[in-house]
């Protein structure tokens, strides 16, 4: 009796309701994006949970003998997205001090108009 793995051909739990055909297909539209989109957009392409995809992706790079498959990226595509992480970051920074300009803005606008709605009830 071989122990290697011994959920290896048991099925546990029910069916999957989509054939093996559409889970190869949303996998591979998943490896397309090549690391782009988040799991979650693509399934939403799909009509899929973004976790069911993970878990078909994270499937299908155990069949084929890989450890996840986006941790393989090769050097030039990790650089390329810190590149690309970096310049969102500091684009949502800029954001962030636009909000809080508008923020405080609206605040003294409210105290302005709250004090004149005070002058007026007298």
């Amino acid at each position: 009796m071989d122990l290697a793995d011994p959920r290896e051909g048991v099925l546990v739990g029910r069916r999957s309701p989509y054939p093996v055909e559409f889970r190869n297909d949303a996998v591979a539209l998943d490896r397309a994006a090549g690391g782009k989109r988040t799991y979650a957009a693509v399934a939403a392409d799909v009509g899929v949970t973004g976790e069911t995809l993970r878990s078909w992706v994270r499937q299908a790079d155990e069949h084929a003998g890989r450890d996840h498959g986006r941790d393989e990226q090769s050097a030039e595509s990790r650089e390329e997205e810190l590149a690309r992480l970096r310049a969102e970051n500091g684009r949502l920074r800029k954001a962030e001090k636009e909000w809080e300009l508008e923020r405080e803005i609206l605040r003294r606008a409210a105290a302005y108009f709250a004090k004149e709605m005070c002058a007026v009830r007298r």
